[in-house]
């Protein structure tokens, strides 16, 4: 999600090493680092042990909470000399920008390392930790939460995660720089990782020492990345080609690869009506969620590819048209808007037929005081200003922010025992605000510089699976996220510049859920198959070793 339950509203937002090779070994300390080097950060290793029932069979793990320090984007390990001789005063002072980026790593127990499968996971934001992939989704405990509900205060139940991926790869979860306990320093700090580019190199130079550290370069390897993840997920397949590993694929859930389709704001940007449309099957599927369809239809699939049709096609056309549309004309398609989305003719024609994603979440529901979640609108809220035109907040992110963030917090303190730092316990960062200063340009293959525009990222998929043809795409979505919407990344990938035969390499999982699929139970356990799947089929071969 572009904030994955961000402390910013979205409307303004939003590994073992060959140690570990035999069974149950444990993950080697890490050296201390050079008394001499100007390096402002040391990476670090806490390591424990635990148990997870997946399927009725106990599978045990060692965990490693550690953290990895990366450089600046171009940093070459001469670096480090140079630093010691240069006349920069601000370079002697500070150092050179530097991120300590912390990882919980989950190593199944019993199997032979090198060859089994592994997964780097990693929410997006930008400015999000993983917080909410490691405890919703993947890790082996998860918390309970209420569905479609606001889960109440503290206590919060942590329990076995049934659905945990470790039966079926060992697990990375990633915090990027400066969230969860992951941090920056250094001169220059900000500007060195906070950007689309700088966070794709940052996020490969820690899968290239991972895989390193913990002797997996023989391994089946994949990326998992959610919402702003996805975007770079996506970039990494070509920049960790660049460091020569092949990824055998990669999992977008939420997927936003190309930023002119953000619901976000988009009645600032006159003329750019793809967002309306790629929106306007969620709008749809909310309004059949809440029942607010005259004619509600009994299969939600049926009814969106409906919706779909309509959107691609005679609403599409529509737009297009912009002012010469006749009055005629526009009251035919308000009315079909209307039939779909559950808000008035009337009020459609006020917005010259283009709906705002946080003007839909605050109307549909208003003639009973409220407003629909963001990332997942089957949750709803009570409207914070009822004279507002579009919504104030998440409800969803008000529901589930603090249950994640408390039982995270005391899963990794009392659990992994990591966090206690000098000075005292170290800070656990669920979000931090970062999204109106990202740097948003981005180097697409075929470019000699970073453009000015919004960035996309479907060139650099594009060519990553042109130079190897054997990664596999995986699309998951959830039905009733208004963030990223699951059309989304249908309309991305039908526009993937890629062959037909690399096409087949791509497969579409949608759920009756929103932005956090797993927040939904039985979607938690249908996102879990299909993931486990797409792993076991795409790395079987000799010595896979699970």
């Amino acid at each position: 999600m572009k904030y994955s339950l961000a402390a910013l509203p979205l409307a303004s937002l939003l590994a073992a090493s060959a140690a570990l090779a035999a069974p149950a070994a444990s993950a080697p300390d890490v050296p201390a680092g050079d008394a001499e080097s100007p390096a402002l950060f040391q990476p670090e290793a806490v390591q424990s042990t635990g148990a997870v029932s997946i399927a009725g069979s106990r599978l045990a793990y060692h965990a490693v909470a550690g953290t990895l320090v990366v450089h600046a984007k171009g940093w070459e390990d001469t670096d480090t000399l140079d630093a010691r001789s240069s006349e920069d005063e601000d370079d002697k002072k500070g150092g050179k920008a530097e991120a300590s980026m912390f990882y919980t790593a989950y190593f199944k127990d019993g199997v032979r390392a090198p060859g089994r499968p592994i997964t780097f996971l990693f929410n997006g934001g930008p400015g999000s930790s993983s917080v909410w992939l490691h405890m919703g989704a993947f890790g082996p405990v998860r918390v309970e939460t209420a569905d479609s509900a606001h889960t109440g205060p503290a206590p919060y139940n942590t329990v076995n995660n049934d659905a945990s991926l470790l039966d079926a790869s060992d697990l990375v979860f990633i915090d990027a720089p400066g969230t969860g306990f992951s941090r920056i320093a250094g001169k220059d700090k900000a500007k060195a990782f906070y950007g689309v580019d700088q966070d794709i190199d940052a996020f490969s130079q820690f899968v290239e020492q991972f895989l390193s550290k913990y002797g997996r370069w023989n391994s089946p390897k994949y990326l998992f990345g959610e919402s702003y993840g996805t975007m770079r997920a996506a970039g990494m397949t070509l920049a960790l080609q660049a460091r020569s590993i092949d990824l055998n694929g990669v999992i977008l859930l939420s997927d936003i690869l190309n930023w002119d389709l953000m619901p976000d704001d988009p009645q600032s940007n006159p003329s750019v009506d793809l967002p309306y449309i790629v929106a306007l099957p969620t709008y749809a599927a909310t309004a059949w969620y809440h029942r607010k369809l005259a004619d509600r239809p009994d299969d939600l699939k049926a009814f969106l590819a409906q919706v779909e049709a309509f959107a691609t096609g005679e609403y599409a056309q529509a737009l297009m048209k912009g002012n010469a549309l006749t009055d005629a004309e526009r009251r035919q398609i308000a009315d079909r808007l209307a039939a779909y989305t559950g808000l008035s003719a009337d009020y459609l024609l006020k917005t010259n037929l283009r709906i705002e994603y946080g003007a839909f979440q605050k109307e549909l529901l208003s003639d009973q005081g409220l407003t629909t979640g963001t990332l997942d609108t089957r949750f709803a809220g009570a409207t914070l200003d009822p004279l507002s035109k579009v919504a104030d907040y998440d409800p969803q992110s008000a529901a589930l922010e603090g249950a994640y963030v408390a039982a995270f917090n005391q899963y990794a303190r009392g659990t992994l025992h990591y966090a206690a730092g000098e000075g005292g316990e170290k800070q656990f960062k669920p979000g931090i605000g970062i999204y109106g200063s990202w740097d948003y340009r981005h180097k697409p293959p075929a470019a000699g510089k970073p453009l000015i525009a919004l960035p996309n990222v479907l060139p650099d998929l594009a060519i990553a699976m042109k130079q190897n043809p054997t990664m596999k795409v995986m699309v998951n979505g959830g039905y009733y996220d208004v963030s990223t919407p699951y059309f989304e990344g249908v309309f991305e990938m039908r526009h993937l510049p890629v062959p037909p035969a690399l096409q087949a390499n791509v497969e579409y999982q949608y759920y009756e859920s929103g932005h956090m699929v797993y927040a939904h139970l039985p979607s938690l356990h249908a996102l879990h198959d299909n993931v486990a799947a797409f792993i076991r089929k795409t790395s079987s071969g000799s010595g896979t070793g699970r």
